[in-house]
């Protein structure tokens, strides 16, 4: 879930550059259709792009990732060769491995290609975990980086992108038709989070799909008790209180929301079983 929420909150940073640069556009070039589409296309590709490409350093700096360069202990030798046997069984190239101190069981990864990521595991996860449930978490991190989630991710927010600024500016134009006073910018602003809210649907809807491949990618590269084992275990977990960062993109979260990231564990449950 780590690396969705860095991914959006870069991309989110990004659009409002983008916003406060508009509004520094002349009036012809935010009323002529043609022109504006390209710059919405260019700005809107862009930081969905930029935000893949720094994902995994964010990723790092923001989860307080230790990353496993030499293993000091058992633990960090088993983890590293796990990885390293998964990747090679989907094709890819070996990522970054890392823990980070989190009580929470969790884990995620990222990355700007499939030769190009970091897979990460949570100190909680190692405690809580047996390793058949741990080795098939790490399936499905690998799985996500196999089935190039996130360059899918970025493209889809690509689009979303235009089409939030086309909306908003749609919406700053029926308010000032000119584009040149208080009421353009009031509206394109305005319109940025109304229509941003309502595109995080589409993002959503995507994430819930790839979280059950993922889950597939977990059972085929370890086991599929394991897999079901590991969510299962999730599921004790959910009695805890979640922090207060990853709370409101439903982690582990069984809420059946249209903003949820990750389908209910039961039904993940369920879809493996069958």
């Amino acid at each position: 879930m780590r690396r969705i929420f860095y991914f959006l909150a870069t991309n989110a940073a990004i659009m409002v550059v983008v916003s406060i640069i508009v509004q520094f556009l002349p009036p012809e070039y935010r009323s002529q259709n043609g022109t504006f589409l390209v710059f919405a296309a260019v700005a809107g590709f862009g930081g969905s792009i930029v935000s893949l490409l720094m994902s995994k350093s964010m990723a790092i700096r923001g989860a307080g990732v230790q990353l496993i360069k030499e293993p000091r202990n058992e633990t960090e030798r088993w983890l590293q060769d796990t990885v390293a046997r998964q990747a090679q069984a989907a094709g890819i190239g070996m990522p970054e491995v890392g823990i980070f101190h989190d009580p929470q069981m969790n884990a995620f990864a990222t990355g700007a290609s499939r030769n190009n990521a970091l897979v990460a595991v949570s100190s909680g996860l190692l405690e809580n975990m047996s390793r058949e449930e741990a080795e098939a978490v790490m399936g499905h991190e690998i799985a996500h980086v196999a089935n190039g989630d996130m360059i899918t991710l970025t493209l889809i927010q690509g689009v979303v992108n235009v089409f939030v600024l086309l909306l908003a500016r749609a919406l700053a134009l029926a308010i000032d038709r000119d584009g040149r006073g208080l009421g353009y910018f009031a509206g394109f602003m305005v319109g940025q989070v109304i229509f941003g809210f309502l595109a995080s649907v589409v993002v959503a809807f995507f994430s819930r799909q790839r979280e059950y491949r993922a889950d597939i990618g977990g059972a085929e590269y370890a086991s599929r008790q394991g897999m079901i084992g590991a969510l299962k275990r999730l599921q004790q977990g959910q009695a805890g209180e979640l922090p207060k960062q990853l709370a409101a993109f439903g982690i582990n979260s069984g809420v059946k929301s249209l903003f949820s990231t990750h389908p209910p564990l039961e039904e993940r449950i369920k879809a493996l079983q069958n």
